[in-house]
């Protein structure tokens, strides 16, 4: 197994095991309509190089979300390295909605201020990250079982938000019924759309994904929602489709770091070129992406090494491939050993297994 990461399975198991009765005519899209398809935000991966550097190599996907931005200064202006993260409110046409994790109604609305005077339409609120260094601090997941600190919040913002403004959530952080008492918060709201990952936050990564807990929140919320969690392929969204006709709106993360085409492959939409090219050049790109962004930085090929440990799914031996990438420790040894990867590797797929990350 390559070192520094662990093996977690997509969880397709719970494709043959459950049904749920929802309500079918809950903002239910027109049979032919396609799916709108969110590239999840990852810290440390989805930066503004990456994003622009992907949204020019690959098609299907309807936004792109910023990893999360916190600790805004209120009433202070937006230090370099943050503007510079938010230079571009699109990338190819592509929507960018900036994420703030925060449990300060004061921090929100600062930052939802300056992300308007920038140019964007939405901001989103992470409510979702799982990780204990985070959540103990009552932010992402870890405000999930506080309802009226929610709404003290949400009160505070929603008169004066400048934007759109969207929630990135989970169940709960403890419990999945804590959805159920968020949902009459939520209610009182006009948010503009509620992305729900149905793991609590205790689960990290680990375990399935609890779709009957979703299926139950679902029909109570009156915003639109979208789905997030272990999608790998067209056929994990068209299950999520059969299981929930209501649905339309999908993010993906893990799933598509490691096949970028799969928002393509689920819409239906030609790739014009051999996938091996394109998916070189696009590693490519990124890496000088990195080196320009990073000012040749030695944690270019940190970078580079954090992403391919997603990319390696697409190909048929993705521990060999990750070996020969994790070695290297300069830029001509990175090079070489991009090229055998290409040379020696054929893209396969996706692998029925994937990559979770430790930190993020």
């Amino acid at each position: 197994m390559p070192q520094g990461v662990k093996v977690l399975k997509f969880n397709r198991q719970v494709h043959g095991c459950c049904s749920f009765l929802v309500n079918p005519g809950y903002f239910c899209p027109p049979m032919n309509e396609q799916p709108s398809l969110y590239f999840a935000p990852f810290q440390g991966i989805t930066t503004k190089a990456f994003r622009e550097v992907y949204a020019r190599h690959f098609f299907g996907t309807d936004k792109l979300y910023t990893p999360y931005f916190a600790n805004i200064a209120v009433d202070y202006p937006l230090p370099p390295l943050k503007l510079k993260a938010l230079r571009e409110q699109f990338e190819n046409g592509i929507p960018v909605i900036p994420q703030i994790l925060s449990k300060s109604a004061p921090e929100i609305l600062s930052f939802a201020q300056r992300c308007a005077g920038l140019g964007f339409s939405e901001l989103n609120w992470n409510l979702g990250c799982p990780y204990p260094q985070v959540a103990r601090k009552k932010r992402g997941s870890g405000l999930l079982p506080y309802p009226e600190m929610v709404s003290e919040i949400l009160d505070q913002l929603m008169t004066r938000m400048p934007l759109h403004f969207s929630v990135k959530c989970r169940l709960g952080y403890e419990d999945a019924g804590e959805i159920q008492n968020l949902i009459p918060v939520f209610n009182r709201y006009p948010l503009s759309e509620i992305i729900i990952h149905p793991r609590i936050g205790r689960q990290l990564y680990s375990g399935s994904p609890d779709l009957r807990a979703f299926g139950e929140a679902i029909t109570s919320l009156r915003h639109p929602v979208a789905y997030n969690g272990d999608i790998a392929a067209p056929a994990d969204l068209q299950f999520l489709q059969s299981q929930f006709p209501g649905i339309s709106r999908f993010m993906i993360g893990r799933g598509l770091l490691a096949d970028p085409f799969l928002p393509a492959r689920i819409k239906g939409i030609a790739i014009n070129g051999k996938e091996t090219e394109i998916l070189k050049k696009f590693t490519d790109d990124l890496y000088h992406a990195y080196r320009r962004d990073k000012k040749e930085s030695h944690t270019v090929l940190n970078a580079m090494k954090e992403y391919w440990k997603y990319l390696i799914l697409s190909f048929d031996d993705p521990r060999s491939v990750f070996r020969k990438i994790r070695k290297t420790a300069s830029y001509d040894e990175y090079e070489e050993a991009v090229q055998r990867v290409f040379e020696e590797h054929a893209p396969a797929g996706i692998n029925p297994s994937g990559i979770l990350r430790d930190d993020g």
